[in-house]
């Protein structure tokens, strides 16, 4: 365990010094994200046309493919994210305080991400006004899109507030450490501010983060987004009420692995072995077990039923699905993850920084590759393939797989800016972690 102790200065390192391998990164993220920009707006010019998508129906394919997919899965990621901040203010687990900042960062980046999906899955952003915003009193009554950015936009709002609530104490303390150009920001976050506010903005943090934890498993991706399949009895692979329970365990174990992957690079990048400890790691790898293991044991109901005398239709939706080599690639995947941290509890010294890397990207890449084939196959094998002369296809385009890369270097580029603007870790959390090392040093 690092003896170093944790200052001010440590968390303000990634605003005071840039590095050129800072704008290395700036660069490849830019890139990704600019290649994916230059596919859109191809799109844009000639059409869906471009994309692998088709017509459901007499088209023998789908009309959701790699960008609801995708779109499921940094909803995931970023509904996660924000359940393990709560999480951590609610139950007083201050061995996470380190990372909470980063997982309601990775919060606002994942939805921002998610709903660029939508905005794309559209075909024209104009839609969004005319369709969305200017009918919304009609279409949020009967509208999957509507209820989808209400509460992208509803989890959104929640989060900035409840993360610029926790802002105003750092800065405020913080600002003659921080640089004048951001002058205007910090004054939009700090407005009115007094210490008198401290306690009861630690009360209003508290209470937000039990209205997030009543509401997890309700909106988002712990009800709404997987209602929107799950009720629907024509589409075998979809319909079940055990696709709430599925999609919230694929959320906190993709937000875990996010967290923990983020952690790294902002640990290595910046020297903070004293703040982001081993121990961090250590836990955050054996909830990524726990919640794997939920993950599984939720698809082992889903196949037991729909391989078990189940009707017609329910398995030949399954049928194809456990032969496809996705499939068994993306589950191979979270098994051997999670017999890797079964193996590690066992002998704790398999654990190393750098084996929860690889678990957290292999887990990221299954449930990004089950969540698109979970859409396909939907749609592939509904109850009733009476449109179907030939059995349907669906091959992703390039655009569509320039997406998921561009998206990830959007919400890489959103990291690299925000850690130049605020500390990316709470000024409670050095405060905390200065008391435990005062603690250590009178007891030796």
């Amino acid at each position: 365990m690092s003896t170093k102790e944790p200052r001010e200065a440590d968390i303000l390192r990634p605003i005071t010094t840039t590095s050129s391998k800072y704008y290395a990164a700036v660069g490849i993220a830019g890139l990704a994200f600019l290649l994916f920009l230059v596919g859109w707006f191809y799109q844009l010019w000639e059409g869906l046309i471009v994309t692998g998508l088709s017509d459901w129906g007499t088209g023998g394919g789908v009309t959701w493919g790699v960008y609801i997919g995708a779109f499921i899965w940094w909803v995931g990621i970023a509904h996660g994210g924000i359940i393990l901040s709560a999480a951590v203010r609610l139950l007083g687990m201050d061995r996470y305080m380190p990372v909470a900042r980063l997982a309601e960062m990775l919060t606002l980046a994942g939805l921002s991400a998610a709903g660029f999906y939508v905005i794309v899955h559209m075909g024209r952003p104009d839609r969004m006004v005319t369709s969305v915003i200017g009918h919304y009193h009609i279409t949020v009554h009967n509208s999957p899109l509507v209820w989808d950015v209400t509460v992208i936009t509803a989890y959104f709002v929640l989060t900035a507030t409840y993360l610029g609530l926790t802002l105003r104490y750092d800065v405020s303390r913080l600002r003659d450490q921080l640089p004048d150009h951001f002058s205007p920001i910090y004054s939009l976050i700090t407005f009115g501010y007094s210490e008198r506010e401290d306690q009861v903005v630690q009360r209003m943090v508290w209470w937000l983060a039990l209205a997030i934890i009543i509401m997890a498993p309700l909106l988002l991706h712990g009800g709404v987004i997987p209602w929107l399949f799950a009720v629907l009895p024509t589409y075998p692979r979809w319909f079940g009420g055990v696709q709430g329970p599925q999609f919230l365990t694929i959320a906190l174990t993709s937000a875990i692995s996010g967290v923990i992957i983020l952690s790294y690079a902002f640990r290595r990048a910046y020297d903070w072995e004293h703040i982001i400890t081993d121990d961090i790691f250590r836990g955050l790898t054996l909830w990524l077990g726990f919640f794997t293991l939920l993950f599984l044991w939720l698809q082992l109901q889903q196949v037991t039923v729909g391989t078990f005398f189940p009707p017609v239709d329910l398995e030949v939706a399954w049928a194809a699905t456990l032969e496809h080599p996705v499939y068994v690639f993306s589950i191979g995947l979270v098994t051997a993850v999670l017999a890797f941290i079964f193996a590690q509890t066992i002998r704790p010294s398999l654990f190393s920084k750098e084996r929860s890397i690889v678990c957290a990207v292999a887990i990221l890449t299954a449930t990004l590759l089950e969540k698109v084939l979970f859409v396909i196959e939907g749609f592939l094998h509904p109850s009733f393939e009476i449109y179907y002369a030939t059995p349907g296809t669906y091959v992703p385009s390039l655009i569509e797989i320039a997406s998921i890369t561009g998206t990830i270097g959007m919400v890489a580029l959103f990291f690299l800016g925000i850690s130049k603007v605020v500390p990316v870790v709470e000024l409670h959390a050095i405060e905390h972690l200065r008391d435990d090392h005062g603690e250590e040093e009178s007891h030796d």
